[in-house]
């Protein structure tokens, strides 16, 4: 019976982890926040999957999520963004973060979405996308934030695509 229960108690555990690297979102609610995060492993070196993030230009033509990106992708900067989410919003946000091929981090004032890349020891990255909003205000105002999971599945599953076509052609 104990062997039984630690072998379930395994098989929960691998699933745990699957999940939180294949793609799927996740998001946790409090009252005065929200957290929603995405992991997926992509097939590609680092240094392509930065470049990819940090070329403000292109995010249009390959990330279906995003309508506009104008600015520079670099600390200090702010760029000023439109999400299929908020087509009629334009987020000025501030680039706040960079340690290249590693972690980037942007935000305003209502919240941080932080990116990162770990290299795998058998090669390519788990890349991770993690986004919290909130504030004391954030109760009165939260039934009107769209929920991201779709949102950031979409964004990570273009970036796989886009970043293993560019480690394929070379």
């Amino acid at each position: 019976m104990k062997k039984l229960l630690l072998i379930t108690l395994h098989l929960l555990l691998m699933t745990t982890i699957t999940n939180a690297q294949n793609g799927k979102a996740s998001t946790e609610r409090k009252t005065f926040s929200r957290a929603t995060s995405v992991s997926i492993d992509i097939d590609a070196d680092p240094s392509i999957v930065w470049a990819i993030l940090t070329n403000a230009s292109d995010y249009t033509r390959w990330n279906s999520t995003i309508i506009s990106l104008e600015g520079n992708i670099k600390v200090g900067e702010k760029i000023r963004l439109v999400s299929t989410l908020a087509p009629d919003r334009t987020f000025k946000i501030k680039v706040k973060e960079m340690q290249p091929e590693k972690k980037m981090v942007w935000g305003d004032g209502q919240g941080n979405r932080t990116y990162t890349i770990e290299r795998k020891d058998n090669g390519g990255v788990t890349f991770t996308m993690y986004e919290r909003i909130g504030s004391f205000m954030f109760p009165l105002y939260a039934n009107k934030i769209p929920p991201f999971d779709e949102n950031f599945e979409q964004w990570v599953a273009d970036l796989k695509k886009e970043a293993e076509a560019v480690a394929n052609t070379k």
